[in-house]
């Protein structure tokens, strides 16, 4: 069995959605932090899930935990300054649900578009390998640059991979790497950079495709063009 840690601490500045952080922003009637819990609630091999959330959203989140039926939430845990700060405070709330050992998936609780088998192929992955990154081929050229200006590379495409999420790990790996980091005073932007600075060797786990992360406005509306098209394709067969 695995646990998942959500981290939906995010206020939505980018996405000018002032009234509501993007999280609890509705598709169809429904908020997209909920669309997130459900593959993980529906999943067999998840028995846990604790969810970093807004401190003055808390409460709001738990109505919608009880009016959608999500059972398998161990806690609610407010979350820090950024990404990274959330996903610390999320880890040390697991400690009272997990063992070194024990599974964790990290995800964002605005990535709606995942499924059942990219879950299981974490899961399987971390059995495996000890860890596992999805990540998804660009479909264009890569460019680095200095100061913004100036390209130094194009490295070749086929060896260039976006990381996504979910991003999953041994339990006491990665709480240890973020006790590093926060000893260390460094921020990422996500666990793979986390683990790219300490030098971790990472497996990577191909991503569903469309796995966005809805930040800004734009997002939303690709998100809900492609949840529809699944959701034709299912009635109508095509």
């Amino acid at each position: 069995m695995a646990k998942v840690l959500i981290f939906a601490g995010g206020t939505g500045k980018r996405m000018n959605s002032y009234s509501k952080p993007k999280q609890f922003l509705e598709m169809h009637g429904k908020p997209i932090i909920i669309y997130t819990l459900e593959h993980f609630e529906y999943h067999e091999e998840i028995d846990g899930i604790v969810v970093v959330c807004i401190k003055e959203w808390i409460e709001e989140l738990k109505g919608l935990l009880n009016r959608y039926g999500i059972t398998k939430i161990l806690n609610i845990v407010p979350g820090g300054d950024t990404g990274h700060d959330s996903i610390y405070c999320g880890l040390e709330a697991m400690r009272e649900y997990c063992l070194k050992d024990d599974i964790v998936l990290i995800h964002d609780g605005v990535r709606p578009l995942i499924n059942e088998e990219l879950i299981s192929n974490n899961i399987e992955a971390v059995k495996k390998h000890g860890n596992a990154i999805t990540s998804e081929p660009v479909r264009e050229s890569v460019v680095r640059c200095v100061a913004g200006s100036s390209i130094i590379d194009v490295p070749p495409r086929d060896q260039m991979f976006v990381a996504k999420a979910p991003q999953s790990f041994r339990f006491g790996d990665i709480l240890k790497l973020y006790e590093m980091a926060q000893d260390d005073g460094l921020k990422t932007i996500d666990s793979s950079h986390l683990c790219s600075l300490y030098n971790v060797r990472m497996h990577m786990v191909m991503s569903t495709k469309n796995n966005i992360k809805i930040t800004e406005p734009a997002d939303f509306y690709i998100y809900r063009a492609i949840y529809e098209a699944m959701e034709n394709q299912q009635i109508f067969g095509v």
